[in-house]
């Protein structure tokens, strides 16, 4: 009898510990569905309009990730996120036909901070979340540099710990980019070389304090080349920096961000660049469903007449609070022969203006 009354103590403190165990460990599955029609005029040479369902992007990049955590003890947490980026109009998956090539990393986190481990956005990207009120939309600074929304280093070890309001953080990178075909900002450069320490590799850095009405933040993020890579990086010799600096502040419930950055490319040839891309832009709530954002943006090629202008506007109505309607309208003046489009991943003849619209659904869960 007491053998069989121990066995049984035995098996309802071994199920406690897992049911202990399971409580300690939290999984979440969580996405974004966001796609619509936008049109565009001067989208090739001779001039013509199109009207077409866009992949890249509408309000945000849609995608399917997988996060969790685990509670190690001693305040010490496993963490993991895997998120795989795809195009809405064909279903095709993206960052080069990645499984996850959004984010793939796994870390450890404390309260000095987390070290990560995989693919994941660098310093760049989150320096500027806060400050770029249009984010990733289809008109916005990412259509004058692609490379600022798609800011990820694969083969990286990053670390990201804030302290009292400052928030500090860095990654360095084996090899950024292994695939040539990996999204706007890819380079195909896969690095990792024998006998070379520079190629492909990449450093980012953060420095950012926030606090309840303002914030401010800097990075800096360099990327050397190899043999093979895109834009002239083909020697690990070849360098394309930037430096970022950006704020924002709230005027009630209005929010101003603006910032600039600075990027110099050391390339092949004479595809050398030195630019500055400025931007101001403001997020005012209409009421407790209405958003309005708009955002004016400036890319000024230093030695050159090849400047562009972005003008955008953006109208949100939430639905709910994981459902909204949202209509963009925008226009970009390139001078000189610059060409760039109105639209992410979209197209424009050399030297000409356009205008766009577009209407769209987002849907989070």
């Amino acid at each position: 009898m007491m053998k069989k009354a121990a066995c049984s103590a035995i098996a309802l403190i071994g199920s406690l510990c897992g049911m202990s165990a399971m409580a300690q460990s939290q999984v979440t599955i969580y996405g974004i569905v966001d796609t619509g029609v936008v049109y565009t005029t001067n989208a090739n040479p001779a001039g013509n309009s199109v009207f077409k369902m866009p992949g890249l992007t509408g309000s945000f990049p849609s995608r399917i990730g997988f996060k969790g955590t685990e509670d190690l003890g001693g305040g010490l947490q496993a963490l993991f996120v895997l998120e795989a980026g795809f195009s809405p109009d064909t279903g095709a998956m993206g960052q080069g036909n990645r499984l996850f090539g959004r984010q793939s990393f796994v870390g450890l986190k404390n309260n000095w901070g987390q070290i990560m481990l995989g693919r994941q956005v660098n310093m760049t990207y989150l320096a500027m979340l806060k400050s770029d009120v249009l984010g990733p939309n289809i008109f916005a600074i990412g259509s004058i540099d692609t490379y600022l929304p798609n800011a990820r280093s694969d083969n990286s070890i990053g670390y990201l710990g804030t302290f009292n309001g400052f928030t500090v953080g860095a990654t360095y990178s084996f090899g950024r980019d292994n695939s040539a075909s990996g999204g706007p900002a890819a380079t195909g450069c896969a690095g990792e070389v024998a006998g070379n320490s520079k190629a492909c590799r990449q450093v980012t850095g953060m420095l950012a304090y926030d606090s309840k009405g303002y914030g401010v933040s800097t990075s800096y993020d360099i990327l050397y080349g190899n043999a093979g890579a895109a834009n002239g990086m083909t020697s690990s010799d070849n360098t394309d920096q930037r430096i970022t600096l950006s704020g924002y502040f709230m005027l009630g419930d209005t929010k101003i961000g603006a910032g600039v950055v600075d990027r110099k490319t050391r390339a092949a040839g004479a595809v050398n660049t030195d630019s500055d891309l400025y931007f101001l832009g403001a997020s005012y709530p209409i009421s407790a469903a209405l958003v309005l954002d708009g955002q004016v943006a400036r890319l000024n090629v230093k030695g050159s007449d090849n400047d562009s202008t972005m003008t955008v506007a953006r109208l949100t109505y939430n639905l709910s609070k994981r459902t909204a309607v949202y209509t963009s309208v925008g226009y970009m003046k390139n001078s000189g022969k610059a060409q760039v489009a109105l639209d992410a991943g979209g197209t424009v003849g050399a030297g000409l203006n356009q205008a766009g619209v577009m209407a769209g659904i987002k849907h989070t869960f």
